[in-house]
């Protein structure tokens, strides 16, 4: 597909992942959980997202920390890296027709300039209580002091 193709180029989404978050700012108050808001933002993550990304609606996205690459895409929903069975070739040892999530992640996070330094950090564990809701929300609300480091919030 035509957007997933723009996933070669991490350093320009990076840089619409941040104007995202900037834009939204300034609005936090009225983008509360279970707001009219909300629900038009997880369709426009669904729509826009699910293009780029193959995003699974996780609700706490770390496209930033992962090489834009989302991690929910792995068969195993490993969030802090590969397992053990990463064949030779990079593939994926439960698809072996498609390569390893992980090893993109970390070619792609070699090439952002902002943040590819975040794919070392370690992830929190998922909250499947936040599945299908909007990750801009939660992150503007539940995680704002969780924000990547240097975002000038």
């Amino acid at each position: 597909m035509v957007f997933r193709g723009l996933q070669r180029y991490p350093h320009i989404l990076e840089r619409i992942y941040r104007s995202t978050y900037r834009i939204l700012k300034p609005f936090q108050r009225w983008l509360s959980p279970d707001s009219r808001i909300e629900s038009l933002l997880v369709r426009l993550e669904k729509i826009s997202k699910g293009a780029l990304f193959d995003c699974r609606m996780c609700g706490q996205c770390v496209l930033h920390s992962t090489g834009m690459t989302c991690p929910m895409t792995c068969p195993k929903n490993l969030r802090n890296g590969p397992c053990g069975g990463v064949l030779p070739d990079g593939s994926c040892e439960i698809l072996p027709d498609k390569p390893c999530i992980w090893v993109q992640a970390w070619e792609r996070s070699q090439r952002m300039p902002m943040y590819g330094k975040e794919i070392i950090h370690i992830q929190a564990p998922l909250n499947h209580s936040l599945q299908e809701t909007s990750s801009w929300v939660n992150d503007l609300h539940l995680k704002e002091k969780m924000a990547p480091r240097g975002w000038d919030l």
